[in-house]
């Protein structure tokens, strides 16, 4: 009688999800990490975390989803599929999906990541890189050295004939 529940055996109310929790990504889990922790070191992982705690060193959760609560005070590196920024962070942010800075967050460093939120009362200081890793790679290449090569000499070429006519 006081517990209702529909065929499926879940209640009838929505679950209550946390407003800064990152979706679950394939192992369906979130770690959490909560205030009373403090982590020196480098953390990597194959699932969701949560911190809300200290961490100093690197984080990297490269397919999976990072967020750092409000009461999270972090001193890395972030390398995760979507990073989630409510408490304060020193270092930088490295996203394949998005970075967001929550109205609470604080972010000190710079931000590689092809999306980004920054809330407004969010605190960031760094510079932006949008550009996907494919696009970032063939921009950074430049020429290659044996085109560099060939277009010296053309151009020698050029001078030479262009003296002659004169």
């Amino acid at each position: 009688m006081w517990d209702k529940r529909d065929a499926s055996g879940r209640p009838n109310e929505a679950p209550v999800h946390p407003v800064y929790s990152s979706e679950p990504s394939k192992g369906g889990r979130i770690v959490n990490i909560g205030p009373s922790i403090q982590i020196k070191g480098e953390l990597q992982g194959d699932e969701d975390l949560t911190i809300d705690g200290r961490v100093e060193g690197k984080i990297e959760l490269r397919d999976h989803n990072l967020t750092i609560g409000p009461n999270g005070k972090i001193k890395a590196d972030l390398h995760a599929n979507t990073i989630v920024i409510a408490g304060d962070v020193q270092g930088n942010a490295y996203a394949k999906e998005r970075v967001e800075i929550a109205p609470t967050g604080r972010l000190n460093g710079d931000i590689a990541s092809p999306r980004i939120t920054i809330a407004d009362g969010a605190h960031f200081k760094g510079s932006v890189d949008m550009e996907r890793s494919g696009e970032a790679a063939r921009k950074t290449s430049g020429p290659s050295k044996s085109e560099e090569v060939r277009r010296i000499p053309e151009m020698k070429d050029d001078a030479k004939i262009q003296g002659t006519r004169l």
